[in-house]
């Protein structure tokens, strides 16, 4: 399998239950800080209110960059698209006469809003057709591409779990390809009651705050949030003299092929897709500092997980960050990527909130304090509804 050409990360912008923007998030996770609470901005009729990891409503419009014509997941992702892009020291004057993508991972994204509108409707009422022109308004890649005035490729990814992993591994491949001399990748997703209502019927949502890779774990929290990378050629960096945070060396994705919602028990997907990403970043298993696991603390997920990175990547510490942010769905990736980021500049990984017990069903287990780390390379990995495995390798520029 041919390495691939390193492409630069040169901004982070990140927001989530854990903090209004990426250094706030990283403050929260070395505090051991969580604040999973009941939905706050939906109701639900379920007897149980299970706890939600939810941005604060009013964030982006108090950031002024909210924005009334588009939903929730598309105001998420500006905000990130904001400080990723301060971050990166551009703006939408030196951005002109460049080629920049865009390409966002969701899932439910915008689509799940509507309810009182298709509610009047189907009662043959007329309801006033503003929500679906905000609807349609809400793609979140066309969204940073329409307020940036960005016309490069502009590709959103609906890939489930993975989305946000898959968005940064295909931008990546624009650089390397020479279609754009930027691009903004990463993930948005919002809650909202048909999501919340639909994990739960599934029966893999946990009514006390969740516990990744735990013996006692019953599923997962839902959370809200965005992240996006900015990415550059080395033509474009060298040019105007900025430093890389760090640089995507790799990126792997590979389907179990097994079952709608579970993973394959042995994890054949996901070890293709380490696999993939590990031959494409040329680096070897001993090179990989630490690994931020996709960790929902659902019990077929965490099993798999354990056991594919025992097999693969043994000794490697590895955490999940979802403990503090929910389970982002299609932001999940790109938040993960940049903790990971975060994580290599500053040399430690948090603890593994949640985490108490080991199972003595998984042979390896996550972190349970604040850890230091040695090495400029790790891996996040993504683990989606469908049986798609996606999973990068991120390395500290040296």
């Amino acid at each position: 399998m041919t390495r691939h050409l390193p492409v630069a990360v040169t901004g982070l912008g990140c927001l989530s239950a854990a903090g209004a923007d990426l250094p706030a998030c990283m403050a929260a996770l070395f505090r051991g800080e969580r604040r999973p609470l009941p939905p706050e901005s939906f109701t639900s009729t379920h007897p149980v209110r299970y706890p939600v990891f939810e941005v604060p409503v009013a964030l982006p419009e108090e950031r002024g960059v909210g924005r009334p014509d588009v939903l929730r997941t598309s105001r998420l992702a500006l905000v990130a698209a904001a400080e990723a892009l301060s971050d990166a020291g551009w703006d939408r004057v030196s951005l002109r006469g460049l080629r920049v993508g865009v390409c966002v991972g969701t899932t439910v994204g915008s689509a799940m809003n509507n309810e009182p509108f298709y509610r009047q409707f189907k009662g043959g009422e007329s309801p006033p057709i503003e929500p679906i022109v905000k609807f349609l308004n809400s793609n979140p890649a066309a969204s940073i591409a329409r307020e940036y005035g960005l016309h490069g490729p502009c590709q959103t990814v609906v890939n489930a779990c993975s989305s946000g992993t898959d968005a940064i591994g295909l931008a990546a491949s624009w650089i390397r390809a020479g279609i754009v001399d930027v691009a903004l990748a990463g993930g948005a997703d919002e809650l909202c009651r048909v999501t919340y209502n639909g994990f739960i019927s599934l029966l893999i949502t946990d009514e006390a705050p969740c516990k990744p890779f735990d013996r006692e774990r019953k599923g997962l929290n839902l959370g809200a949030g965005a992240a996006v990378l900015v990415l550059e050629s080395e033509t474009v960096r060298q040019r105007r003299g900025k430093v890389a945070r760090a640089q995507v060396l790799g990126y792997g994705s590979a389907s179990d092929g097994y079952h709608l919602t579970a993973p394959r028990p042995d994890g054949a997907g996901l070890k293709r897709a380490i696999a993939e990403a590990l031959a494409t970043s040329g680096a070897a298993a001993a090179d990989i500092a630490f690994v931020n696991a996709h960790g929902t603390a659902t019990p077929d997920n965490d099993r798999t997980e354990s056991r594919v990175l025992h097999e693969v990547l043994p000794g490697v510490p590895f955490v999940s960050t979802k403990g503090f942010t929910g389970h982002t769905l299609g932001a999940a990736g790109a938040i993960e990527a940049a903790f990971t980021i975060a994580c290599l500049e500053q040399g430690r990984i948090p603890a593994n909130v949640g985490f108490a017990t080991p199972d003595p069903e998984m042979p390896a287990s996550p972190v349970h304090e604040i850890t230091a780390i040695s090495g400029r390379i790790a891996l996040s990995e993504s683990l989606a509804f469908g049986g798609n495995n996606a999973v990068i390798v991120l390395g500290r520029v040296a």
